[in-house]
């Protein structure tokens, strides 16, 4: 259920335009201080998550390992992509909220 909520907000970025893929395009972005928060497939090679578990701990952004390469690759239309990086605050927060066991868009707590 949160892999669902997490792929389609995914795939609402990409759709908006606000996403970087492939390790040197977020690796880029990363050093221009556009992204806010990174998503690696957990079928990702150890190297790749070691490498950008400590970019992203250096520039303080929050990493994510979810899910598979195919998965997230389909949620953006793409093929074989193991590295997102969300560039809209708005959706990398949603995103982050959904990880840590929060509700969706649109819902609050309150009602």
């Amino acid at each position: 259920m949160v892999n669902n909520k997490i792929l389609g907000l995914l795939g609402l970025s990409a759709k908006a335009g606000k996403i970087c893929f492939g390790a040197d395009s977020v690796e880029a972005e990363i050093k221009k201080k556009k992204v806010n928060i990174v998503i690696v497939a957990q079928d990702s090679s150890d190297r790749t998550k070691n490498k950008f578990e400590k970019i992203c701990k250096e520039n303080h952004i929050k990493i994510i390992i979810f899910d598979t390469i195919e998965n997230i690759s389909k949620s953006i239309g793409k093929s074989n992509k193991a590295i997102i990086g969300i560039k809209d605050q708005n959706l990398a927060s949603q995103i982050e909220k959904i990880c840590d066991g929060g509700d969706s868009i649109g819902k609050n707590k309150n009602t």
